[in-house]
């Protein structure tokens, strides 16, 4: 067998064997966490769903993150198989540490480290204009994600706010921004484009000063439509409203892990699949379905841990942490940032945990996971770059 081929398919197992472990951990488990929370779906029901949706994320939504993980981390050097096969094998394997211990591995932390390792070792240069909108994310996160989470729980608990008018307005924020969701399916070649955009096309309305007022429409008539359904489901029944209101958001949370954690398994391998002209949707399916067997297979542990341990959560709470999470994880998508879904979901975990005096946070718990994704992203870094000068040096 040739030796590129060779190398190819070593670095094709470790892919997987990382997109397993973030199935297990991070998209598989901090998606329906908070619905899990509030009692509005089983662990093991979570686990199979989540595996699903992650799926169709990753074959729909996975270039972005991809391209950035695979490319645009390391100057000056273009990964070969060897060192993209250690630096997959290091952050996979701490991920699955995480995973079997109980603790949150923050995955994005875990292989943006091994990957800079191993390029840095490889004599390539740092790529600090992308490190520096990858940081401004990672730090800005907690802060954004667990404030609007607070916001939201506290404005949700206000004796003044009607839920039936305040829960139809987040339905339509969230139909908005999924009205903008880039879909490959939807564009030409190559090209992503989102609802609002198709009917747009369709209606044919005229751009003035460079707004086109037909995405305009086609968005705020998508938001207007599932606020009024969810308004009625609410009138209906309030408690069964707000679950399903509550699994529709961890649907669309799922689906976003998937188009960025994906990302991080086969993003390592794009500049392997040079020589061979391999299209990258293979390869995002491939991806996908390996997030999807560890979804199935490890996440309902990490699901348990996250819903149970860090915040009790009711309805409110577990919609205000979602919102923001699904947010922030399509702004990451748009913008080809590796994110941590572990950071993210305790972040707004945590913040609508803090809108009640009973929100139950533990905080030695916080502590824990704060040192661990730090942690994680040092260790993996020097771990890979030692690890991949002592293979250099024997082979």
């Amino acid at each position: 067998m040739d030796g590129g081929l060779l190398t190819l398919i070593i670095a094709g197992v470790a892919s997987l064997f990382m997109a397993w472990a973030i199935g297990a951990g991070s998209s598989g488990s901090t998606p329906f966490a908070p619905a899990v929370g509030a009692n509005a779906l089983s662990v093991m029901r979570a686990g199979f769903l989540v595996g699903i949706l992650g799926f169709l994320g990753a074959a729909l939504q996975g270039a972005n993150v991809s391209e950035a993980v695979g490319k645009e981390l390391i100057l000056g050097v273009q990964l070969s198989p060897l060192a993209a096969t250690t630096g997959l094998l290091t952050a996979a394997i701490l991920v699955a540490i995480g995973v079997f211990t109980g603790y949150p591995i923050a995955t994005a932390f875990t292989v943006t480290g091994a990957i800079v390792g191993v390029g840095l070792a490889l004599g390539g240069a740092p790529a600090w204009a992308k490190y520096q909108q990858i940081v401004a994310l990672w730090v800005l996160t907690p802060f954004v994600g667990g404030g609007v989470a607070y916001a939201t729980a506290r404005t949700l608990r206000h004796e003044d706010v009607s839920e039936k008018i305040a829960v139809p307005i987040l339905g339509g924020i969230v139909g908005l921004i999924v009205a903008n969701i880039g879909f490959v399916f939807l564009g030409p070649p190559e090209v992503s484009a989102s609802i609002a955009e198709s009917v747009a096309n369709t209606v044919s309305l005229p751009t003035i000063g460079g707004v086109d007022f037909g995405i305009i429409l086609a968005s705020l008539v998508i938001a207007g439509v599932v606020g009024f359904a969810l308004r009625r489901e609410l009138l209906i029944d309030m408690t069964r409203g707000q679950r399903r209101f509550l699994l529709v958001l961890g649907g669309l949370v799922a689906f976003s892990a998937g188009g960025s954690q994906v990302g991080l398994a086969i993003g390592p391998l794009l500049p392997l699949l040079e020589p061979f002209s391999i299209p990258l949707v293979p390869v995002l399916v491939g991806g996908g379905l390996g997030l999807l067997a560890g979804s199935w297979t490890g996440a309902p542990r990490m699901i348990k841990a996250l819903a149970q341990d860090y915040s009790a959560l009711g309805p409110r709470r577990s919609i205000s942490a979602l919102i923001p999470a699904f947010a922030i994880a399509q702004a990451a998508v748009f913008f080809g940032i590796p994110v941590s879904f572990n950071e993210i979901i305790v972040s707004t975990i945590i913040g609508s945990g803090y809108a009640a005096s009973d929100g139950g946070v533990s905080a030695r718990k916080m502590l824990y996971t704060v040192l661990a994704w730090v942690l994680s992203l040092a260790l993996a870094l020097g771990v890979a770059y030692g690890v991949f000068t002592a293979v250099q040096a024997i082979f």
